[in-house]
């Protein structure tokens, strides 16, 4: 996310980085503790979702009536997080995927406190990054985040079983895995400038008959591709309410 903010010009010099590791964050002041200080007036939730309540602790008395608070945390839910933090002045989920570093990524958004002013700030931030839909309820947002956030994994999974199959065939690995990531970037960059349904664009390829339309016979099959996404999905948003039960059962109650 800071890579993107950087090649949108977006000016990162009031931000600090809090990393316990206190491995660097190129180009934007890091440190390992939270700072002494006022108030924060932003603050981005990064931490692993188990790991919420080991920050609340120190934090939550920082977070006062004018910090906007937004969680990148999977699962943990708006209610959870509102009573971890209940002095804030509102309080955001947002998950990015990946592609936000070349400012191509779609990040979900959903609140259930914010003011508009609070929600155009984060939209614009989140906006410079590419894609940022806002969801009418943690539904809506777990499902982008099951097909966008999760989603470049699943995509590099297909894309190597398709320059494995290459080799199969008889292609060079190095060969194989090259066109098989071509073939997804240029298939992705023409449904982009040409707003084609990826439906249209498989119809375009296969001629009747022909040697794609038999492979897709494969894909198409009441066992095929969908089925197995399907699946691929329902084990993603199952984990994610898993996560979402176990910040809510196990974290500490809210601070006095």
């Amino acid at each position: 996310m800071v890579d993107g903010w950087r090649a949108a010009a977006i000016d990162l010099s009031p931000v600090t980085v809090i990393r316990p590791s206190g491995t660097m964050v190129a180009g934007v002041r890091t440190v390992t503790a939270l700072p002494a200080g006022e108030a924060p007036r932003f603050v981005m939730l990064g931490v692993k979702p188990q790991k919420l309540d080991h920050v609340v602790a120190d934090l939550a008395p920082r977070v006062g009536a004018d910090t906007i608070l937004v969680s990148l945390l999977a699962g943990v839910t708006a209610a959870t997080l509102r009573q971890r933090f209940p002095a804030a002045r509102a309080i955001l989920r947002a998950m990015p995927n990946l592609p936000v570093a070349p400012r191509e990524g779609v990040t979900a958004l959903y609140c259930e406190d914010a003011d508009a002013a609070a929600r155009a700030q984060i939209e614009a931030l989140m906006a410079a990054l590419g894609l940022a839909p806002w969801c009418d309820d943690e539904a809506a947002f777990s499902a982008i985040g099951a097909v966008a956030g999760s989603g470049p994994a699943y995509v590099a999974r297909f894309a190597a079983a398709l320059a494995q199959g290459g080799e199969g065939l008889g292609l060079e690995p190095r060969l194989a895995y090259r066109v098989a990531v071509q073939t997804l970037v240029g298939t992705a960059a023409m449904a982009t400038a040409t707003k084609e349904e990826m439906g249209a664009i498989a119809r375009r390829v296969a001629s009747p008959a022909g040697t794609t339309e038999q492979g897709l016979a494969v894909l198409d099959a009441d066992d095929g591709l969908q089925r197995l996404v399907d699946r691929m999905l329902a084990a993603a948003i199952a984990r994610g309410r898993d996560l979402a039960a176990a910040a809510a059962v196990d974290s500490a109650p809210p601070l006095a």
